[in-house]
């Protein structure tokens, strides 16, 4: 299921990974999940780590502003919500809302993912 995580609905956990630079994207493993965290243009994202087209990792993939190719057949979505702008995607991606805290990134998860 693709969606938009809400962070009332989350328990936050630590990102344990720097942002990376600009345009530059790093992949993660946080309450049982792989995510990618996203520097698009300074400003961090984090998505699932899982095309909604064929759920092949997205890390390797090519991040253009906020635009993110998959690597594997090129089609694209955007990092801030998820929503395909390129096919053969046609299905959100999986986005979770991120924020600073004690000088380094949370991310927020499902609270179910969360053990909560």
């Amino acid at each position: 299921m693709t969606q938009v995580i809400e962070a009332e609905d989350a328990a936050w956990h630590p990102v344990p990974v720097p942002l990376p630079a600009p345009g530059r994207t790093c992949s993660f493993e946080a309450g049982g999940q792989r995510l990618l965290l996203c520097n698009a243009d300074g400003t961090p994202y984090v998505i699932r780590d899982e095309c909604p087209h064929v759920r092949v990792p997205l890390a390797g993939g090519v991040l253009s502003g906020t635009v993110l190719e998959c690597p594997l057949h090129g089609g694209k979505i955007d990092v801030r919500d998820g929503a395909p702008v390129a096919r053969p995607i046609r299905k959100r991606a999986t986005c979770h809302p991120v924020r600073v805290a004690d000088g380094g990134l949370e991310v927020a998860l499902p609270a179910a993912a969360a053990g909560s």
